[in-house]
């Protein structure tokens, strides 16, 4: 997992790096900047060789001097360069007041202030086909809504973009994007085709709307290694699987678990199904879904592998429960809302079991405050934000408003506050998918830039999930590591298949990316077990 930060953490980093002496901010500004023109380099580069325009826009603070950087390198590489700067450069912090001076040694400033006519501004402001738009307004220190003139000047250059081979190069964050929480500090936002940030990326960059402001997200290393985060609880974001997927020599099936999952009533076993399907193939021991017997012999004809069981009331499930090798159980896909399930419900929570809830059990437990008191530590609720809102409606309605300051309310402060409250795991589900711990242990799962899925938008899709969850507790995950893995090769899986994907083909894809992970041969142990 790579470690994300916030704004405030990135802040304490630097200036930890400085007060030990080891580096000054003006090399910091200096290597942030030169890692933005490398970047542009890298990403386009027919530029490196031939003279371009650039239009660089420099804030009011470090973000600011890194675009004064930015502008010199680029202007001492032979290109033309027009630089914007928003505010007084009286009030520039010193490191940004420094390059500012440089700057000015080399061409001018065009100084734009609140109180001006944006359209003033570009009377005086040369635009030109073929030019480069570095924006280094206000980056992870942006900490209110983009002010109106600001909002203007960027939508005419927009305008201007639109019309010529125009790219655009955002510094840490495309000016009116929240670095904590992905959210737009303004009512217009410039879709950035680069975005260049330093040391790690900041939790903001995958959530929300920002992957997709952000264009291309590249990380630019300014020599902070070793560096750790000191502020608050980290966030991670899940990059890989776990090393404890493959299966070892000696070993039998009930090594990896019994997983039960439960179906609905006949007709609505379908989601009950794919959820087995996947808790099978992500190599849990044994499978058995448990359903009414008027469903039975739907379910046994498309079933081979995973075994059935009647299961018609509480009374039942108690009695199937008394088998201890169960060790996981699956509540919700297809299950439906009744007295009934609330009843299964309940007994499954009673019985202590690692548990996954889901979908219909969700919408049960959001009603009966009763079910809610039930989580324990073993759960894993996987809600989208519709079951989200229903389960946690105040925290919903502080992550659905809009945002005014930064660092704003973001979905990873959402989930962690979900996860306190129910006492469990907590996978919020969406491309930014955040899961978190009651212990405040957080991870992103995001499906963006180049692990982009879009094909998982497709109904089943999170019944699979839920049986890869179910199937990783079988197995003996912990919830937090079962539910970040799960997400991991889901998403890994809808990759793997591509366009055309629909819900069946996830559980069917799993071996090939399993194998791409490099799981061809059992891993080996001392105390191998017949």
């Amino acid at each position: 997992m790579t470690e994300l930060l916030t704004a405030a953490q990135m802040r304490a980093l630097e200036r930890a790096a400085i007060d030990s002496g080891r580096v000054t901010g003006l090399e910091l500004m200096e290597r942030a900047g030169r890692g933005v023109v490398e970047a542009i380099f890298h990403e386009w580069p027919e530029l490196r060789a031939t003279s371009q325009r650039a239009v660089v826009l420099c804030g009011p603070g470090n973000n600011g001097g890194d675009g004064f950087v930015v502008a010199r390198l680029l202007k001492d590489w032979g290109w033309q360069v027009e630089v914007l700067l928003f505010g007084d450069p009286s009030k520039l912090p010193p490191d940004a007041r420094a390059n500012h001076e440089r700057w000015c040694g080399m061409g001018q400033v065009t100084a734009f202030h609140a109180r001006d006519s944006w359209q003033e501004v570009l009377d005086r402001f040369p635009q030109a086909r073929d030019q480069i738009l570095i924006d280094a307004l206000f980056g992870t220190g942006l900490a209110r809504r983009l002010e109106d003139p600001v909002r203007n000047l960027l939508r005419h250059l927009d305008d201007t973009l639109d019309l010529c081979v125009g790219r655009y190069v955002a510094v840490d964050v495309p000016s009116g994007v929240c670095a904590d929480s992905g959210k737009g500090l303004s009512d217009w936002l410039r879709k950035a085709d680069l975005t260049v940030t330093f040391h790690r990326a900041k939790v903001g960059h995958f959530l929300d709307w920002a992957p997709y402001y952000a264009g291309r997200l590249v990380v630019v290393d300014i020599g902070l290694t070793g560096a750790k985060a000191g502020r608050g609880k980290t966030v991670h974001l899940v990059q890989d699987g776990h090393p404890l997927l493959n299966k070892k020599h000696g070993f039998h099936k009930y090594h990896y678990g019994h997983a039960l999952l439960l179906a609905g009533g006949p007709g609505r076993g379908g989601a009950a199904r794919l959820a087995a399907r996947g808790a099978l193939r992500i190599g849990a021991g044994l499978v058995t879904l448990g359903c009414l017997p008027e469903a039975m012999a739907e379910n046994a004809a498309r079933l081979d592998a995973v075994m059935l069981r009647t299961v018609a009331d509480a009374a039942a499930l108690e009695g199937v429960l008394e088998d201890k090798r169960i060790n996981a159980l699956c509540l919700g896909p297809g299950l439906g809302v009744s007295d009934e399930t609330r009843a299964l419900a309940a007994q499954g929570l009673k019985s202590g079991r690692a548990l996954v809830l889901d979908a219909d059990a969700l919408t049960l437990i959001a009603r009966d405050a009763s079910l809610f008191a039930g989580l324990h530590a073993g759960c894993v609720l996987t809600p989208h934000g519709g079951e989200f809102a229903r389960l946690f409606p105040d925290i919903a309605a502080r992550l659905d408003a809009v945002a005014e300051t930064g660092p704003a309310y973001s979905k990873v402060d959402a989930t962690r506050e979900a996860a306190a409250r129910a006492g469990c795991v907590v996978l919020f589900k969406g491309p930014d998918t955040v899961i978190a711990a009651p212990d405040g242990r957080c991870s992103i799962h995001s499906a963006a830039y180049d692990r982009a899925a879009p094909w998982l938008a497709t109904a089943g899709a999170g019944d699979v999930l839920a049986g890869f969850i179910t199937g990783l507790l079988a197995r003996g995950f912990a919830p937090f590591d079962a539910a970040c893995t799960a997400a991991f090769l889901h998403v890994e899986c809808a990759r793997s298949f591509g366009p055309g994907l629909i819900a069946e083909d996830l559980p069917d894809e799993l071996p090939k990316v399993l194998r791409g992970l490099g799981l061809l041969e059992p891993a080996k142990t001392a105390t191998a077990s017949l």
